[in-house]
């Protein structure tokens, strides 16, 4: 029987190995999309076209993660903004909220690396550079403010749904979202939502020039909107798909009873 100070290393390592999975993916898509040398930017010279398509990609990849075994289990936040905004709801601990940020964060690192070695030269080209997050041409100020507002969006949606009657469609609405984000917002502020993605990025390309606006603005917004959602966030999961089948670190469910129950 595990000790009430056992970490939760299962969840933790299964998480960054989600958002590693998650950048592979992205660091391909972008390689595919934006590489001039690629036949799809030949056949679709259209950038809204391919950004719409990277949009479908990158939306869907959230869903099939969140609704995957491993999704289920970790919980599939994929993001400290979120795991913070849980641990401010009090549905995670502080401990499993550590355990969290840093997985989301090397495994973001580990996915560009693994990407990196694979796809070369490719990914590091001028047109990609390795998919980093930067502020359009409004400039840094705007960019933040955009970049507040959509997790703001998303952090809201995904309470208010897994507080409803239609909690299994939390991660199909948070794929959507993140879908039309990259589409229509992504020219505004690169669309990260995300520290641990655009660290992970901005590191190997070496620009850390606007990493504050990707390390603030995210957290920023959902925290502001678990503070202003937290009544009607009460019946919310800190899972984006919770199942009666898979063990829960966060409320306890499935655990055995030397391991702590719901974040207090």
């Amino acid at each position: 029987m595990r000790s009430r100070s056992t970490s939760h290393w299962l969840e933790y390592l299964t998480e960054a190995g989600l958002v590693g999975l998650v950048m592979i993916i992205a660091c391909t898509l972008g390689v595919v999309l934006g590489h001039p040398a690629s036949p799809a930017v030949h056949a679709l010279p259209d950038p809204f076209t391919r950004r719409a398509l990277l949009g479908l990609a990158v939306g869907a990849t959230v869903i099939a993660m969140t609704y995957s075994p491993a999704g289920m289990r970790s919980g599939g936040h994929l993001n400290p903004s979120m795991t913070l905004a849980f641990l401010w709801l009090r549905k995670v601990r502080t401990r499993d909220a550590v355990g969290y940020v840093a997985a989301q964060l090397a495994g973001a690192s580990a996915g560009v690396l693994v990407a990196w070695a694979a796809l070369g030269r490719r990914l590091a080209h001028p047109a990609v550079h390795f998919i980093t997050t930067r502020p359009g041409p409004a400039g840094a100020s705007v960019a933040f403010a955009a970049e507040a507002a959509i997790s703001f969006v998303l952090m809201g949606v995904v309470l208010l749904v897994s507080a409803s009657r239609h909690a299994a469609w939390t991660g199909v609405c948070a794929g959507l979202l993140v879908a039309v984000y990259v589409t229509f917002e992504g020219p505004i502020s690169g669309m990260s939502m995300n520290p641990a993605r655009s660290l992970g990025s901005a590191l190997p390309a070496r620009e850390l020039r606007g990493i504050w606006i990707y390390a603030i603005a995210p957290p920023f917004g959902m925290l502001a909107a678990a503070s202003l959602l937290r009544r009607r966030a009460a019946d919310s999961s800190a899972k984006l798909f919770h199942s009666a089948k898979v063990p829960c670190i966060f409320c306890g469910q499935g655990l055995d009873p030397a391991r702590p129950g719901r974040a207090a």
